[in-house]
């Protein structure tokens, strides 16, 4: 296989390609859109279906649901957001040292669809035992399946690589755009469990189409890179197996003791996704092993990464905050067409790939200008535009009092000013990540990135659990002035962070 994947490179006719790629990104391509499509298909219901208690007879809506706060919603939808960003390092681990990147991808999709399954199942214990599956599966792919599309071409200088990673983010967001249109529309309107058991059914798609194009993949992708010896194994399992035992036991004897709460959970898991990102950053940074130069990227990186944990607090809460307000206060009903609240999910992925080009065709152009903005300007532009999308939502909420809806355009807007922050930030981030990271940790810095989202959510979990009302005006324009004064802070302190940086622009 390896020898017909060189003739293939050297001959790109002497094969099928997809779009001029290699064969092998078709599959990726339709395993991730797959995925995509049962993730935010099931995150689009998630909110709503906490939230649901008893069939509204006057308006025949169904019922069903867990009935629970708003509160404890938001702070169950935050923790479930940071776990998945969280198990990405984890699942990069798996992927490098005991399975390989192929291998952990098909566990991962079945471990998803057992998730949604579980989902599909009503009763409480399965709905969290399908929050755990979910969770786990998701970033045990999410950190293998981009190694993957890395692995189809010759190396970083392949003039195909950024075209193929430019496909992929297209699947992931065209999975994103139809999920909460068919899964949200079926699962919110008709039947939380059919819902969720179309997000299985996509998942099985996505998975089916993995096996079935293995063969296009390259070699590389069934390679463990670095495995375990047999001392390592062993003793990784004796600390697992203790782990496990240590937690039944202590709650166990909360259980036992009458004591237990879902704040046994919730609480554990924030502080743990707090504390996670803050210990890893500092051991990269207290590593003797670095270079001067390398320390002073890794203090620059620091900034970044504060900024990106507040960034991602607020862009998360178009799921929780902004879709209870989605429901609750917003008209469902637009040139006299009705639609289903769960459609609001699919404006981000909708406005991504409207405008992604865009941004992509504007960087160049002012960069040939010599005009374009650096990493720092372009963060600090991100935070105030997410804080002014918030700044926004405080007139449709004053608008709102009674019975009284808003137009659904208002969330529209909000959408979009929050999707141009994100180009601001994400594919920034993630570049930035990858030129700043120490030669010694650079396969683990990508899993670094994607912990300020966990933290991010963590802090509005937090937030949720000590009581404070997320859906409360002068909470949202607390949040929206942090990240406004975040950004300008940034971008007043940007020649320092820069002469951090050393020589990455």
């Amino acid at each position: 296989m390896a020898s017909s994947l060189t003739k293939a490179s050297a001959d790109p006719s002497a094969e099928k390609t997809f779009f001029g790629h290699p064969r092998g990104l078709a599959t990726l391509f339709m395993t991730e859109m797959w995925e995509r499509f049962s993730y935010y298909g099931m995150r689009a219901l998630l909110v709503y279906y906490l939230v649901s208690g008893g069939a509204d007879a006057a308006t025949g809506s169904q019922g069903g649901g867990l009935a629970m706060t708003a509160a404890t919603t938001t702070a169950i939808y935050s923790v479930y957001v940071s776990m998945v960003y969280l198990m990405a390092m984890p699942g990069g681990w798996f992927g490098d040292r005991v399975w390989g990147a192929r291998k952990t991808v098909a566990i991962a999709g079945f471990v998803i669809m057992a998730g949604h399954l579980s989902l599909a199942v009503p009763g409480q214990a399965m709905f969290f035992v399908g929050l755990i599956l979910v969770a786990a599966g998701s970033g045990l792919l999410k950190a293998n399946i981009s190694t993957m599309v890395g692995h189809l071409y010759d190396g970083p200088e392949d003039p195909r690589r950024d075209g193929g990673f430019t496909l992929f983010y297209v699947g992931i967001n065209l999975g994103a755009f139809v999920a909460p249109l068919v899964v949200g529309t079926v699962g919110k309107e008709h039947n939380w469990h059919l819902g969720f058991a179309l997000a299985a059914l996509g998942m099985g798609l996505g998975l089916t189409q993995f096996l079935l194009g293995t063969k296009h993949l390259s070699p590389k992708s069934s390679v463990v890179p670095n495995p375990l010896s047999a001392q390592e194994r062993k003793a990784v399992l004796t600390k697992l197996v203790f782990a496990v035992l240590g937690v039944a036991v202590f709650y166990g004897a909360v259980v036992a003791l009458g004591a237990y709460t879902l704040n046994w959970a919730l609480v554990p898991l924030t502080l743990a996704g707090l504390f996670i990102p803050i210990a890893v950053l500092a051991r990269i940074k207290r590593d003797k092993d670095l270079s001067g130069a390398e320390q002073s990227k890794m203090t620059a990186y620091i900034w970044f990464f504060i900024a990106a944990a507040v960034f991602w607090m607020i862009y998360d809460q178009g799921g929780s905050t902004l879709s209870l307000f989605a429901d609750d206060k917003t008209a469902g009903t637009m040139f006299g067409f009705d639609f289903s609240a769960t459609w609001y999910q699919s404006l981000n992925p909708l406005f991504v790939m409207a405008l992604a080009p865009v941004f992509a065709w504007l960087w160049l152009w002012l960069a040939r200008k010599n005009q374009e903005p650096n990493t720092i300007v372009k963060f600090a532009m991100g935070l105030v535009l997410i804080g002014a999308s918030f700044f926004v939502f405080i007139v449709p909420m004053g608008m709102a009092t009674g019975d009284t809806k808003v137009s659904p355009m208002w969330l529209v807007s909000i959408y979009m000013i929050q999707t141009i922050g994100e180009l601001c930030v994400s594919p920034v981030g993630l570049s930035v990540t990858t030129k700043m990271a120490p030669q010694k940790y650079a396969s683990q810095m990508m899993g670094v990135w994607f912990l300020a989202v966990t933290a991010g959510d963590c802090i509005t979990s937090l937030l949720s659990i000590g009581g404070v009302d997320l859906n409360g005006t002068w909470v949202i324009g607390f949040q929206a002035a942090a990240a406004a004064l975040a950004g300008l802070a940034v971008y007043t302190y940007r020649k320092k962070v820069q002469t951090l940086m050393g020589d990455v622009h």
